[in-house]
Parts: structure tokens; C-alpha cells; sequence
């Protein structure tokens, strides 16, 4: 499998970005409210496969509590969630987490081409899928 660059961006363009993704190799859902409410759907990238073309500055942080392990961010203009960045162990150190609705230029097709895992956040239980993923 290899990666493809993206173009992404909010809404407004006040943010855009090119990541290099492997969508073949999965996408994730979470059952955290967090993720639930806006119906995240998400590719996680190392660092340095992510490029910020404009409007850094746009984005706004969001921490839920001081044991989040990314900053969630998006665009202060539209309220789009484009990309967060973070670090957790269990995902091999820093990360950025795309956000596959915010790829401007990903088919349909490339999105669902690989497999999604599904996280049951809601329970504290990252690593394994929720017992229901319906409404995800």
C-alpha cells in the first residue's frame, strides 16, 4: 500500500492543507461524544505527512479535559474540523488525525476502500470496537 497527497480544507478555505494518506490502509470511528456529534471519521498520519498550506492562524483548540491526547481544532471562521494533532504511545508517538470529510479531492471510492476501525471511546476502551457502531 502506499500514500496519495490530498488536498483538504473548512468550509470557508480559510484553512487548507495537503496530507499524504494511505486510505486503502483504514479510516476509524469513535463512539466518545466527542466524536459522535459531529460524526468524526478519521486517518491518522504521521506529522510530517501533513503540510499546512494557509490559515494555521484560523484554527481555534479545544481540550475536553487535560488527559485528551490531541488538540481538537477548527477552523474559527465555519466551525469545520479539518486536522488535530496529538500524541499518544499506543499510536506510535505524535500524530495528526485527518479528517476524511475535509479532503477536498478524495473520492467516494478511495474514502470507503479500506477497512474502519472503530474505537469505544465512550467506555474508555480505545483500543477495541463498541459493541454497536450503527450510528457511527
Amino acid at each position: 500500500m502506499s500514500a496519495k497527497t490530498y488536498a483538504g480544507s473548512c468550509h470557508c478555505g480559510a484553512v487548507k492543507f495537503e496530507a499524504e494518506i494511505d486510505l486503502r490502509a483504514g479510516t476509524g470511528k469513535c463512539n466518545c461524544s466527542f466524536c459522535t456529534k459531529p460524526r468524526s471519521w478519521t486517518a491518522f498520519v504521521k506529522p510530517d505527512a501533513l503540510r499546512v498550506l494557509s490559515g494555521e492562524d484560523a484554527l481555534q483548540g479545544y481540550r475536553a479535559h487535560s488527559q485528551t491526547p490531541s488538540e481538537h481544532s477548527f477552523c474559527r471562521h465555519c466551525g469545520v474540523r479539518t486536522y488535530e494533532r496529538g500524541h499518544l504511545e499506543q499510536l506510535g508517538g505524535d500524530y495528526v488525525c485527518i479528517h476524511v470529510a475535509s479532503l477536498d479531492d478524495a473520492s467516494i471510492d478511495e474514502q470507503v476502500a479500506g477497512p474502519v476501525r472503530y474505537s469505544d471511546g465512550r467506555n474508555n476502551n480505545w483500543m477495541n470496537p463498541p459493541n454497536d457502531t450503527r450510528n457511527l
